[in-house]
């Protein structure tokens, strides 16, 4: 009885120290999975169970973001994603897939920023706000890049997208090849 008493104590104490700042953030973690949940799935499916589902898989990425939830709640995004386009034939449009490729990856580095901050920690702000700009940046030249090689792909009849999905190639190694050097330069 008295070890339960003791994790009470030692929750009310842990809850009294949260800070404001990693609050906030486990919260836009929450709002972004969720949205790229919402995203992702057919209208068709939502109903009290499928959204109380989604709302609890976005809750845990905020909550436990050290453990296998932000990898859990990307692959049920995905899921959705597979399942509406070839379940519910829902057509394949650019700015939803670039929405959700968006979605997932600032919800990734969310979790990977609530990672490292401490829950009641006195964090400066200007960390949160150059961790957002850099994913923004990101964003944006994930965004630009996915929209050049998508046109590109359109270009000739059957060659535009042989070239596309060279080109892409040629992207994914140079980039493999630029981290393998950064690594090993430290």
């Amino acid at each position: 009885m008295d070890a339960a008493r003791e994790r009470v104590r030692a929750a009310r104490t842990a809850v009294r120290r949260v800070a404001l700042l990693p609050l906030l953030v486990r919260g836009l973690a929450f709002l972004v999975v969720l949205a790229g949940l919402l995203l992702a799935y057919p209208v068709e499916l939502f109903q009290a169970r499928s959204l109380l589902a989604l709302t609890v898989v976005a809750v845990l990425p905020a909550v436990a973001p050290r453990r296998i939830w932000p990898t859990f709640a990307a692959l049920v995004t995905v899921g959705g994603w597979v399942f509406a386009s070839a379940g519910y034939d829902r057509p394949i449009t650019l700015w939803r897939l670039l929405a959700v490729a968006t979605l997932l990856y600032l919800g990734h580095t969310l979790c990977a920023l609530l990672a490292v901050l401490p829950y009641d920690g006195a964090i400066d702000p200007d960390v949160v706000l150059r961790w957002l700009t850099r994913a923004g940046a990101v964003v944006l030249a994930s965004a630009v890049i996915g929209v050049l090689l998508t046109r590109s792909g359109q270009l000739g009849p059957d060659d535009g997208f042989q070239a596309a999905t060279v080109v892409g190639l040629l992207v994914a190694v140079g980039l493999t090849g630029l981290l393998g050097w950064l690594l090993r330069r430290r």
